[in-house]
């Protein structure tokens, strides 16, 4: 990428996460929900921490650390840099205040800027492409920690309204479950070609798959309702062992940010608190509850119904990436809630919107090397207890997506904007 291309977009990106920060008032960028999320503000010095640590700290001549203390303060989980704050802790960092993280930003912004003029290497311009990707997932967590944050609170917060159509949208219509057929047989899967991709996109290997068939579109929340309605949260024979004991710790009873008023179920989002739409993809459900309800599903439909596997999904996926992306609903699109299917033939919604949930644990693939020096962290150490999603959401930017994309969280996770597509033997 020639250097101004590189400056350009690092600019871009680096404004795209200010201007989500930008409705927010000083106590929503500081306050922490859970222990998972992580407040505003710690994301936006986070991001920040990582191009003065990765790229200016080894590029920069006559390197000088913005604040000694930052190198701790907004260190995530990277044990060859040093010690980090402890992460339930980051919602009592009430210094430096915003403006303090703004005005470092503004510094790290200058000092990059300044970098990027000159000839650079390929290892730095390797680790500026990373630091982008990397804030570009912080962007995506800066609005699914918000949105945690803001369900806690009972007046149920606006964090941005719906955006106003110039022009009405189309009568959502309501999309026939059908299944599309998927031919199997040694396949290739993994990143392969020009363009970013993280390691654990890599090596490309061959696999061989059954032939099976992947629903046209994702679970709706009118399916979720019927499952409820069959008291799917209350019969054990529809969940793994661990997915009933955490039905029952949680005491769970339907997909988080759901609520009842006066007796319709209700569904939260950044645009505040409204029915549930029934044509919309259900959301923010655990993997333990997308495969109870593919096993409720199943035997509705006397089928053999189930999650996909990811090398299912990105076979299927990949052929259609360039149109499906162009397609799918990411947060640049101004709306912050999945919307139902568009209608139409084949393969639908398999990018944005939510991510899908997968049967597959996310382990290493054959071959796999992890990057060498401390970026080595990013992936490979999480190679344990997690599942594989795939496919972007409504708050993933366009540009951070492909058909090779891995993301990955533990069973019981659903803070995320995540949903499911079911498929069949």
């Amino acid at each position: 990428m020639h250097t101004d291309d590189l400056a350009r977009q690092f600019t871009a990106v680096r404004q795209a996460t200010l201007a989500l920060a930008a409705p927010l008032s000083e106590a929503d960028c500081q306050a922490q929900s859970m222990p998972d999320t992580s407040p505003v503000k710690w994301h936006l010095a986070h991001t920040t921490w990582f191009f003065e640590t990765f790229v200016l700290e080894r590029f920069e001549p006559g390197f000088k650390p913005h604040h000694p203390a930052y190198r701790v303060l907004f260190n995530s989980y990277y044990q060859g840099v040093g010690e980090q704050h402890a992460r339930p802790q980051r919602g009592l960092i009430t210094r430096p205040d915003r403006a303090g993280i703004r005005a470092y930003r503004a510094a790290v912004d200058t000092r990059m800027l300044e970098l990027l003029r000159g000839d650079l290497p390929a290892e730095l311009t390797d680790l500026v492409a990373l630091g982008l990707q990397h804030e570009q997932q912080h962007q995506e967590l800066i609005l699914t920690d918000l949105l945690h944050l803001l369900s806690c609170n009972p007046l149920a917060p606006v964090y941005r309204p719906r955006p106003a159509l110039s022009t009405p949208p189309p009568l959502a219509q309501d999309v026939a479950l059908d299944f599309v057929p998927q031919a199997g047989g040694l396949v290739e899967t993994g990143h392969a070609g020009e363009g970013f991709a993280f390691d654990n996109e890599t090596p490309r290997h061959r696999r061989w798959l059954e032939p099976c068939a992947l629903a046209n579109r994702l679970v709706t929340n009118a399916e979720w309702l019927a499952f409820m309605a069959d008291g799917g949260y209350t019969q054990p024979r529809w969940w793994l062992s661990a997915g009933w004991d955490w039905v029952r710790a949680q005491q769970a009873k339907a997909p988080l940010h759901w609520r009842q008023v006066d007796g319709p179920w209700h569904s939260f989002s950044l645009h505040g608190l409204a029915p549930v739409d029934p044509l919309a993809p259900v959301v923010h459900v655990s993997l333990y509850e997308a495969d109870a309800f593919a096993a409720w599903m199943a035997a509705q439909a006397g089928q053999p119904l189930r999650l996909p596997t990811e090398a299912e999904w990105e076979h299927a996926a990949a052929p259609l990436a360039a149109a499906a992306t162009t397609q799918g609903r990411f947060v640049h699109s101004g709306l912050l809630q999945p919307q139902p299917a568009p209608g139409g033939t084949g393969l639908q919604q398999l990018f944005g919107d939510v991510w899908q949930w997968t049967r597959s644990a996310y382990a290493p693939y054959p071959g796999f090397r992890p990057w060498t020096g401390a970026v080595g962290e990013y992936n490979g150490k999480f190679m344990a207890n997690q599942f594989v999603l795939r496919g972007g959401s409504i708050a993933t930017p366009r540009s951070h997506i492909r058909a090779s994309y891995r993301n990955f969280f533990p069973a019981d996770a659903r803070w995320q904007f995540m949903g499911l597509r079911l498929a069949r033997d």
